[in-house]
């Protein structure tokens, strides 16, 4: 289970192939602090450490997190965002990320407000039903609150912190990014389908 909150970036130094999948190696300041079996959200993707080298960790990235997921465009000297999972005891500033990506959307707009930014965020119709204005999402890892709603956008604000202590200040209009829809909402929603839950 993580936060949103990032805290650190790194850089993929090599992608190589595996059996079906592919072998993902990070650069970073993080690596002296993983051991082996441990879980670090990777741009909001959650993934194990199965090496660490002198300040680089890897991690084995299976099909069907490539199907679904952002990683599978990464390409050799990309940033990514990483987190830890969060420590029993810890402060709660995010919200609640899985690491499960629920799907990935499409950068539309990157608007500066001031020291500010306003993104906004195209996304698959199959996750509407998941977003509410002022609720929460993960962007490529990053607790957001949704700030606008459309039926196929959604706007967040970033405020200059987050902006500069992720992968967002490379944020690029057409860049493809993770999403991982509020854990809370999906399980209402998935109750009220089944008929456990009442409205």
């Amino acid at each position: 289970m993580f936060t949103g909150l990032i805290e650190a970036t790194g850089t993929v130094l090599a992608l190589a192939p595996v059996a079906g999948g592919q072998r993902l190696t990070i650069g970073t300041a993080l690596a002296a602090e993983l051991a082996l079996g441990d879980s670090v959200a990777t741009s909001g993707v959650c993934l194990t450490v199965v090496a660490i080298g002198d300040g680089a960790w890897s991690a084995d990235v299976s099909p069907e997190t490539l199907r679904v997921t952002a990683l599978g465009t990464l390409v050799e000297g990309a940033s990514v965002n990483l987190e830890r999972p969060l420590a029993v005891g810890s402060r709660l500033g995010g919200h609640f990320v899985q690491g499960h990506v629920d799907g990935t959307g499409r950068i539309e707009a990157v608007i500066p407000e001031g020291e500010f930014y306003r993104m906004r965020i195209s996304f698959p119709p199959g996750l509407a039903a998941y977003f509410i204005e002022k609720g929460s999402v993960a962007v490529d890892g990053i607790s957001l609150t949704v700030a606008s709603l459309s039926s196929s956008t959604f706007d967040v604000q970033i405020v200059p912190h987050t902006w500069t202590a992720t992968t967002l200040c490379h944020a690029q209009p057409g860049a493809i990014v993770n999403l991982e829809c509020d854990m809370v909402g999906k399980y209402i929603l998935r109750g009220l389908s089944l008929g456990t839950v009442r409205a």
